[in-house]
């Protein structure tokens, strides 16, 4: 049986979004964007390899896998939409301490699917709509600034951990 790897990111997160017009598709793209960048980083890593912790930190990229999965939910579906679910990692750096080289098949699984549900839970919700978070009123187009802010910070750290992995960069 050969050695399950990380797949490369799918068609449905490798599209370009336009770069003027309406906020909402621009900022869409760039999101979907991060997210493949993210996936392109762990992209041909053995489970071992996501789970490994080679700098002197508790990030893996496994455990940025699992605290971006936390994200999207929390986030998106949680604060924007509303939705009645579950916190996946409720307990302080349980996204990152957690972390076991054979659940990285259905970790990764499971941050796909979570970026597919926070899309559809948000898809009807204005970028008007305003909620609540620690005393800061925060429109949806806000959330998705911060979304791609927090990316754009995590995939920097997963480009030093792919680097000391194997050497792979630019991803």
């Amino acid at each position: 049986m050969p050695l399950w790897t990380a797949p490369f990111p799918g068609p449905e997160l490798l599209r370009d979004g336009p770069l003027t017009g309406p906020d909402r598709p621009i900022l869409e793209g760039y999101l979907d964007d991060a997210r493949a960048t993210l996936l392109n980083i762990c992209a041909g890593l053995t489970a071992e390899q996501l789970a490994a912790r080679p700098l002197p930190t508790s990030i893996s990229l496994l455990g940025l896998i699992r605290h971006l999965t936390k994200v999207e939910r929390v986030w998106l579906r949680i604060r924007a939409a509303g939705e009645d679910v579950a916190n996946p990692y409720p307990e302080t750096d349980s996204d990152f301490d957690g972390v076991r080289a054979e659940q990285a098949e259905a970790e990764l699984a499971a941050y796909r699917a979570e970026c597919r549900a926070a899309d559809a839970a948000v898809t009807d919700v204005s970028f008007e709509h305003t909620v609540e978070v620690r005393g800061q009123v925060l429109s949806l187009r806000a959330i998705y600034v911060h979304l791609i802010t927090e990316y754009q910070r995590h995939n920097g750290h997963a480009d030093l951990i792919r680097e000391s992995l194997d050497g792979v960069t630019g991803r």
